[in-house]
């Protein structure tokens, strides 16, 4: 759906250029954020690269197994139907951890093999269960221990001092989390008071 959204305004795009007599000047951009987004790219992947690099030292070394033993009490409470031996809590604690460390490349396939344990502890329901939910949102506003991205960003655009908004983003993430497991629970006691009403 949303390609057919970007193909929709690229074409509206263009053809309101065609009527407008304005061609020349989406030729000029197009080949502007065409040398932009190079730029970008070249300048994401120094940064990128040495910080992957690092978190998979970290990986290799245990640090994610320990810190995954470290986080196992609090993440039980948030995932309460799922038994603590279950396949499905050793990966949403690893896709956790894969995220903060900024290994979101590592973390999709976890993401996406703990939703499959989730369905299979839902009964193969395609309606989400709490725990599913629960997994989303935090997946959604996980938390990152260095902004790889928007550093290399900063840095690509010559900031006087990229990582300068490492504390501040952290800060809003671990708010925007704290946030998240608010309005799960919020909806979820909602909807079993609903439920218990019902009854």
């Amino acid at each position: 759906m949303v390609n057919l959204i970007w193909v929709a305004m690229t074409i509206i795009g263009v053809l309101y250029a065609m009527i407008n007599g304005t061609m020349e000047a989406v030729n000029k951009a197009v080949f502007d954020g065409a040398k932009m987004a190079v730029t970008i790219c070249i300048g994401l992947l120094s940064v990128l690269i040495f910080w992957l690099g690092l978190m998979r030292i970290a990986e290799e070394a245990g640090l994610l197994k320990k810190l995954v033993a470290i986080f196992l009490p609090l993440i039980k409470k948030l995932f309460p139907e799922v038994p603590k031996d279950h396949p499905a809590m050793g990966f949403i604690l690893s896709n956790m951890m894969a995220n903060f460390f900024g290994l979101g490349n590592a973390a999709t396939p976890l993401g996406i093999k703990a939703m499959e344990h989730l369905k299979e502890l839902n009964g193969g329901k395609d309606s989400a269960s709490r725990s599913m939910i629960t997994f989303l949102a935090l997946n959604t506003s996980a938390i990152t221990l260095i902004p790889t991205t928007v550093i290399s960003i900063r840095m690509t655009y010559n900031s006087a001092n990229p990582t300068d908004i490492v504390l501040v983003t952290f800060i809003a993430q671990l708010l925007s989390m704290i946030g998240a497991i608010c309005i799960d629970r919020y909806f979820y006691r909602r909807r079993t008071k609903k439920e218990g009403n019902k009854r």
